[in-house]
């Protein structure tokens, strides 16, 4: 059985597998972000971390425009033509061509919000939503459709599925928690709407900016797995709570900057061995986000052997 079709069994309880997936992420140089370059590095990384599937880092950068200082310039974001996403598609397009009959092949895709505060850097976004809601909703309901233009050309392209990430939801982020429920995870659940079909989407609850207490928001996303920190609040959660808690199979149990980054091969596959023991029946090892760029690839794939060598 290849690692696609093991996978997909996994995922929707069709077999249990007598190992236990795995795979890590990582952002490569920018001489690897386009073209023939970005599709050969993500195939040697593949190979030589012995990852399950394949996962397409989304490196491009919103065209240069003023950026959003006012709460009206949310009403200014632009629409990008298909023309626009060409290097993502073109790299869909090879590791699909390249890897579709062993693995399955999945973008990473940032949410509406997350894209359009590359804008906004930096501005008080709350303050923004009380002086003009309408503009910043105008402005985010522009990004879904720019975001929805970038997943109907992969889609086209045969790309599998998304590692769709969410912000906006972070415990920190608004002092008026109602205000992601309002405006941005509507913006997310347009995407869904439009990639919910995909064979293996995998939802990705983004604990770049800062944590979660609350995961409760997330329950009527979709997503075929769920990958998210365990760290909520003052708990640290089990593997197992996350799967249940959702009731679909989690991605996760290695903290990206810990051991992963800086550990020996005996601590990562220790450390490994820990997450495995208590883990889930329907559970992929992975990290709780994208890995440090320079965290070695034998790293990974120490904490990638030891899931593979994990016997249930």
């Amino acid at each position: 059985m290849n690692k696609r079709d093991a996978l997909l069994d996994l995922i929707h309880g069709r077999a249990a597998l007598d190992y236990t997936p795995a795979a890590f992420f990582l952002h490569f140089d920018p001489a690897y972000h386009e073209g023939r370059p970005a599709v050969d590095k993500h195939l040697e990384y593949f190979r030589a971390t012995g990852m399950d599937f394949v996962k397409i880092q989304y490196e491009q950068h919103l065209p240069p425009v003023p950026a959003i200082a006012q709460a009206g310039d949310w009403a200014q974001i632009p629409r990008y033509p298909e023309s626009f996403f060409d290097p993502t598609v073109r790299v869909v397009e090879g590791l699909v061509q390249a890897m579709h009959d062993e693995a399955l092949v999945v973008l990473t895709l940032y949410s509406p919000f997350m894209l359009a505060m590359q804008l906004a850097r930096n501005v008080d976004l709350e303050q923004h939503l009380r002086e003009n809601p309408d503009a910043v909703r105008q402005g985010l309901a522009t990004m879904v459709e720019n975001e929805l233009t970038l997943v109907r050309a992969c889609m086209r392209a045969g790309v599998d599925g998304f590692y769709a990430s969410t912000q906006g939801g972070e415990s920190s982020r608004f002092r008026d928690r109602s205000l992601f429920e309002r405006f941005i995870k509507p913006t997310d659940l347009a995407v869904w709407e439009e990639i919910k079909g995909c064979t293996f989407n995998i939802l990705h609850i983004c604990d770049y900016v800062a944590g979660y207490d609350d995961l409760t928001p997330y329950l009527d996303y979709p997503g075929h797995v769920v990958n998210c920190s365990l760290v909520l609040g003052d708990r640290h959660l089990r593997p197992t709570e996350v799967a249940d808690f959702f009731g679909r199979p989690f991605m996760g149990g290695l903290e990206r900057k810990g051991v992963l980054a800086t550990g020996s091969p005996a601590e990562i596959r220790a450390a490994a061995d820990e997450v495995l023991a208590g883990a889930p029946d329907r559970f992929i090892l992975a990290a709780d986000c994208t890995v440090p760029s320079d965290t070695p690839w034998e790293n990974l794939k120490t904490a990638i052997d030891a899931a593979h060598q994990h016997r249930r």
